[in-house]
């Protein structure tokens, strides 16, 4: 059944037990379920004409804790139906023009938080390990994922000597850069609503390889979770037409400091050589200035 069908059936075999604001509710929701996944509760209480509370009881009633189960239920039924032309046209209806920096922060904030609540340890701990122990590392993301991909093949490439970031136009591309694979190797993937078919094509043939398969997505009902043995949510809903990757950054960064703080001895001795080779070759610019005395004082060059 679709998600849609399903929450709309809660709907309809409640309706004889609603009051009359919690039936202006479903009356609402079953026509604009585009725009109710997008509110607040106390937003979708100003559209409909009811309290907050009654939003909160309307939510319980159809069985979830409460309306933030109910809206990501929501969330879920138009995340594949909605383009980004929708969504801006959606989020620009229901945002106070005057507060958008906080709105989008908080937004965020509440993402982290929900994502850390929520996040399976286990499985981020068999993240951690399963990569140290890889004899190569494949790290799969590409549109809106290619800066999360990219930022975790920086990172671990301070680490290790055998990471792959699969950067590619075409889906033969990708195969040609992974025809190596094999089940001593890591792949890890990672895609957001809309889902990419490559990546998706990537952790299937991973799969198929026998490869331990890591997916780093946003729901368990994500099709990455089809081919992967460890999947890591990060909260990543869609709020306008740039899809915020705060949560999923945030879970890279704690998966790389892990690894660091398993690995702090190569990582030292590989940040110390760095450092030499900064400063030999000027790879970071030497200029200084002085606050005290305005004087701007310039490393020595050889001409």
């Amino acid at each position: 059944m679709k998600r849609e069908d399903d929450l709309l059936k809660k709907i309809n075999e409640k309706l004889d037990k609603m009051s009359k604001g919690q039936k202006k509710i479903a009356n609402y929701v079953s026509v604009h379920y585009e725009k109710a996944a997008f509110l607040t509760a106390a937003n979708l209480g100003k559209e409909v004409g009811v309290s907050e509370s009654t939003i909160v009881r309307f939510a319980m009633l159809l069985g979830y804790e409460g309306y933030p189960e109910f809206s990501r239920a929501l969330e879920e039924m138009v995340r594949e139906k909605l383009h980004s032309v929708d969504t801006i046209e959606i989020t620009s209806s229901c945002i106070d023009k005057t507060k958008i920096l906080d709105t989008v922060i908080n937004s965020d904030i509440n993402k982290l938080k929900y994502t850390l609540e929520t996040i399976d340890r286990e499985s981020f701990d068999e993240a951690v390990d399963s990569i140290i122990s890889a004899k190569k590392i494949y790290i799969v993301g590409i549109r809106g994922c290619a800066p999360l991909a990219s930022m975790l093949g920086f990172s671990l490439n301070l680490i290790f000597d055998n990471v792959v970031c699969v950067t590619t136009n075409s889906s033969s591309e990708m195969f040609e850069q992974m025809i190596r694979l094999s089940k001593k190797d890591v792949v890890i993937g990672m895609s957001f609503p809309r889902y990419s078919m490559r990546t998706l094509k990537a952790l299937e043939f991973a799969n198929n390889r026998q490869a331990k398969v890591i997916a780093i997505t946003d729901d368990k009902n994500s099709p990455l979770n089809l081919y992967s043995s460890c999947n890591i949510l990060a909260k990543s809903e869609m709020s306008s037409v740039i899809e915020s990757l705060t949560a999923p950054l945030s879970v890279i960064n704690a998966l790389v400091m892990s690894i660091y703080v398993k690995k702090q001895k190569e990582v030292t001795k590989t940040l110390e050589e760095l450092e030499k080779i900064w400063d030999d070759y000027q790879v970071y610019a030497g200029d200084e200035m002085s606050l005290f005395d305005e004087t701007v004082i310039v490393n020595d060059m050889e001409k």
